[in-house]
């Protein structure tokens, strides 16, 4: 009995080599600065901003959050944690709401989806600043006649977190919940709303029952978009918070003044919130899809 011949193993072309290096510069170039700063924060006492490290130690961040350090983070931190939970929430409640409505034709569709999406190709300075300009209007027209009935003061202006500062981040991340919801529902089958109607479904129970839960995995992916964006949105923030900061702005204005590793300690404590949500999202989608796949089995 004849042996069999032994396959010859294919070399690799060196161009598999070649995108293989480039591969791992990329990586090496995406999060090399991450690893970096995360590295520096756990310096000791005596650290500075560059390598070698002078000792290991949980120094910079007790000196930061116990508000030794140069900023605020506990306030920082909770206006930026309760505005991005607010626009998270805002984004995931309005995409479905305009998916919906999107999903039968009516005048001036056309022209409205382009003015949702329009300002994912506008600078966000300037979006910014369009949006810090008018409220500062709104406040020249208004103020005066509102001040007169005793609702407000002549002084001060309506700038702030949860005015200004909640719609120029609302402005960066519906456009992301628009297009994905207008995706998900442009290949949702209607047919199943449709039996679920001749079951005797009110239209809210259809909704209900049938259609959030086929579009579940995606709100999280929203929800996932909206939080971080607003929670590491710079640009947009720059002219509209009034007299308050988020935590990144607290970084940026950090990074002409500090010369201490307490830069790299918030700096790691911001990616770790954003490294939180995205997991824990993950975790919820992943849950979600075992459920739906035991449901589908048979008894």
């Amino acid at each position: 009995m004849a042996a069999k011949p032994v396959p010859r193993e294919e070399k690799r072309p060196r161009s598999f080599y070649a995108l293989s290096a480039f591969f791992a510069l990329f990586v090496v170039f995406l999060y090399g600065p991450v690893v970096t700063i995360l590295t520096l924060s756990f310096q000791g006492p005596n650290g500075g901003l560059t390598f070698p490290m002078n000792g290991v130690s949980l120094y910079w961040f007790e000196r930061l959050w116990s508000g030794r350090g140069t900023v605020d983070i506990g306030t920082a931190f909770s206006r930026s944690l309760i505005l991005g939970l607010v626009v998270m929430a805002l984004t995931v409640v309005i995409s479905v709401l305009a998916g919906l409505a999107f999903r039968k034709r009516f005048a001036g569709s056309t022209a409205l989806f382009y003015v949702a999406i329009a300002s994912l190709i506008v600078p966000s300075i300037v979006v910014s600043l369009g949006i810090a300009l008018e409220f500062r209007i709104i406040d020249d027209l208004f103020r005066p006649l509102l001040s007169s009935i005793g609702l407000v003061s002549r002084r001060g202006n309506s700038l702030g977190l949860f005015t200004s500062g909640l719609g120029a981040h609302l402005s960066w991340t519906l456009p992301f919940g628009l297009l994905i919801m207008f995706a998900v529902f442009n290949r949702l089958d209607k047919s199943f709303e449709e039996a679920a109607r001749d079951l005797g479904a009110s239209n809210w129970q259809s909704f209900r029952f049938v259609v959030l839960p086929m579009i579940a995995p995606y709100l999280i992916g929203i929800a996932l978009f909206g939080f971080t964006l607003s929670w590491d949105e710079i640009a947009r923030s720059s002219q509209t918070m009034g007299s308050t900061n988020t935590l990144p702005l607290e970084l940026a204005a950090l990074t002409t003044t500090v010369t201490t590793p307490d830069i790299y300690a918030l700096g790691t404590s911001v990616t770790a919130v954003s490294f939180t949500v995205i997991f824990t999202t993950l975790a919820a989608f992943i849950i979600l899809q075992k459920r739906r796949q035991r449901r589908s089995l048979p008894d």
